[in-house]
């Protein structure tokens, strides 16, 4: 509004100007014309100045005053001046000295215009010439300017209120929603979504609401997943546990029956450290907070490590452990997170082996990348698992994991530190054929300076 009002004021300012400079040059062209006409007589006397003046049609004025050196009327055109009055005027000094003189005001639809111009003779002001409009008609005109660009800018005030007043509202309708919505995320409805239009700020951060609310969604839903398989997982042996000890109490057993009772225990027990400590460690993975040193190693020592301690598990499963790691590759990573991939990887090729089956541990190198494979050739994966492996507590055999003691996060920790050291991890595999594993890590140059 105040710039409405600003360029109101100016627009008025420059019409006046306009009208003024137009007036200035018509006056004083004509102020002039009568002076020279006055500057060709020889005396100025009333009856000879009276005898020009009457004679100048195009001087077209509402008042024209002749008047000597000293100021004294010698002509009045409209004889509010009488002969030989002193003409009053504030810059009439200034006009008998040599100087032309020109006044504009205008005031309430009247323009008024004055001139002064100085009447020579052989070079001397010997008089003066004062001519004075009244100009209604153009007055009429400026006021009816001014009137309209008044009411132009009152009308673009008026829409400029009514178009805030109108985003405003709005914007504030826009904004109550997204509120509304963010209380009832903070209820706990993660599926609600906010429906914004547009292509503005709001807009985007509605998207942005969207987005979080989805991903807010998605955390959720796996929470519950996690602490729904958690439980189930936990309890078994829980229950395992609490029915043997039962037994033991309730029963009267022989010293033999007792340990075999204990020793299934024992092994319950065991199976929950496990889970446990598995637990444990993808919540280690997945904290931001934790802060552990990586340092560059050879695979190759890590690897051959996790085959000797797992020999005697293949031996007893009638599984042949084949190493290939003549193609070393440094890497950067936490090296116990290298020999827990390893382990896992290996310790599941036994598990779902066969008798007389075969697991293969194999390192190769290519231009960047250092390159695990861990191949088996037990019962494989069906197709449709393949998706599904590394994910928390899944497991393709239920049964048979049951047996073997699995928890279904044993991938799922792998997969979690093989992404926290910039690797990725894939796999193959045809059902009851065999299963690959390939974990692949960026290679790093050691101190020899081989090439990474």
């Amino acid at each position: 509004m105040v710039v409405l009002i600003f360029l109101n004021i100016i627009c008025s300012h420059l019409c006046k100007n306009l009208f003024q400079k137009n007036k200035n040059t018509t006056m004083m062209n004509r102020t002039q014309h009568v002076s020279i006409q006055m500057g060709s007589i020889d005396q100025l006397t009333p009856n000879s100045v009276a005898d020009v003046a009457l004679g100048l049609t195009r001087i077209n004025v509402t008042q024209l005053i002749i008047t000597d050196k000293t100021g004294a009327v010698l002509y009045c055109s409209d004889g509010a001046l009488s002969i030989g009055e002193q003409l009053n005027k504030p810059y009439l000094q200034q006009a008998l000295n040599g100087y032309d003189i020109f006044n504009w005001d205008y005031h309430s639809g009247l323009m008024r215009s004055e001139a002064m111009v100085p009447i020579y003779k052989d070079t001397q002001p010997v008089g003066c010439v004062y001519a004075l409009e009244l100009d209604y008609a153009q007055g009429s005109m400026i006021q009816k300017l001014q009137r309209t660009i008044l009411i132009v800018t009152i009308t673009l005030e008026i829409l400029v209120i009514i178009f805030s007043i109108i985003f405003s509202r709005t914007f504030s309708k826009r904004l109550d929603k997204i509120m509304d919505s963010i209380r009832i995320l903070q209820e706990g409805d993660f599926t609600h979504k906010v429906n914004m239009h547009g292509h503005d700020e709001l807009t985007v951060l509605g998207e942005e609401f969207n987005d979080l609310t989805h991903r807010l969604q998605i955390s959720e839903n796996k929470r519950r997943q996690f602490v729904s398989d958690a439980s189930h997982e936990l309890k078994t042996p829980l229950a395992s546990i609490k029915l043997l000890s039962d037994s033991i109490l309730q029963n009267e057993m022989d010293v033999e029956t007792i340990r075999e009772f204990v020793n299934d225990i024992g092994n319950e027990a065991e199976r929950l450290n496990r889970m446990s400590e598995k637990l444990l460690s993808l919540t280690r993975g997945e904290s931001e907070d934790e802060v552990e040193t990586c340092e560059i190693i050879p695979m190759g020592p890590t690897i051959a490590r996790v085959a000797k301690m797992l020999s005697a598990n293949a031996n007893s499963s009638q599984v042949t452990i084949i190493t290939k790691l003549e193609n070393d590759v440094p890497i950067l990573i936490h090296e116990d997170d290298l020999y827990q991939i390893a382990f896992n990887l290996a310790e599941n090729g036994i598990k779902y082996n066969v008798p007389g089956g075969k697991l293969t541990l194999s390192l190769r190198r290519t231009e960047d990348s250092g390159i695990l494979e861990v191949s088996d050739t037990g019962t494989g994966i069906p197709e449709d698992c393949l998706e599904h492996i590394f994910e928390r507590f899944y497991r393709v055999d239920k049964a048979r994991s049951r047996a073997t003691g699995g928890s279904g996060l044993g991938l799922a920790l792998v997969k979690n530190m093989v992404e926290r050291n910039q690797g990725t991890i894939q796999v193959q595999s045809t059902f009851g054929k065999g299963t690959t594993f390939t974990v692949e890590f960026p290679a790093f140059e050691t101190e020899e300076g081989e090439s990474s």
